[in-house]
């Protein structure tokens, strides 16, 4: 089953539990927490302290997203706040195969990401040890950029290689995904769709855009 991770960088923070809790109840499977460090991407977000923050508001597991230079240094951390998934970057790791090691050893779950201008050939020798992995469709950094279109045939080739491998790693998405793009990608092999800004739009509620993401995705054929 397509699992959606609703991204928390496009919420409003001056009432982030409420929104969570408006992400779990219209049917979201994860929340996806975007911690930016201001130097591997051009932003600066939130650290351990705001995960901890959320931990008590919600049962759905915490995918905390990474886009941090020497995220080993605090890997730790997070998970101690509450993360259930820990996400890092191929492009920060050059001890990659011990960052998820280590990721794995504090009892969660490693996810490794790429950017759209990264070779998936980069993931060859970690793709047996992770539990997510995840392509970019934009370029890390904020909410409610435009889906790049090639993204589309990257998973595709992604979704070939785990197949081939029998390996069995979720294969997630994540930037400018919405009802329109939602489709193209499941149908390419997604199961993870990570959305922010479709999903607390103020035109609508949070209910109606997860519906809508949803029934995009239903009229795939997929479930």
């Amino acid at each position: 089953m397509t699992k959606l991770s609703v991204s928390i960088l496009s919420a409003d923070f001056s009432r982030l539990g409420q929104q969570v809790a408006e992400a779990e109840a219209a049917g979201a499977d994860y929340i996806h927490v975007d911690v930016m460090d201001g130097h591997f991407v051009p932003n600066l977000t939130i650290g351990p302290v705001v995960v901890a923050g959320l931990r008590p508001t919600t049962r759905l597991p915490l995918d905390v997203h990474l886009m941090i230079e020497a995220p080993e240094r605090y890997l730790a951390d997070f998970v101690k706040a509450g993360a259930d998934i820990l996400t890092v970057h191929v492009e920060t790791c050059p001890h990659l195969y011990s960052t998820i090691q280590q990721i794995k050893g504090l009892g969660v779950k490693a996810g490794v990401s790429l950017n759209p201008g990264t070779s998936l050939s980069t993931l060859e020798e970690v793709l047996p040890l992770v539990d997510l992995v995840l392509v970019m469709s934009v370029e890390p950094g904020f909410g409610g950029q435009s889906f790049i279109p090639s993204s589309v045939d990257k998973v595709r080739r992604l979704r070939e290689m785990l197949d081939q491998a029998g390996l069995r790693p979720e294969l997630a998405v994540d930037g400018g995904i919405g009802p329109q793009t939602a489709p193209a990608v499941v149908k390419a092999g997604a199961e993870v769709l990570i959305a922010g800004s479709a999903v607390f739009s103020k035109k609508k509620s949070v209910a109606e855009n997860v519906r809508e993401i949803r029934e995009s995705i239903a009229k795939t054929g997929a479930p």
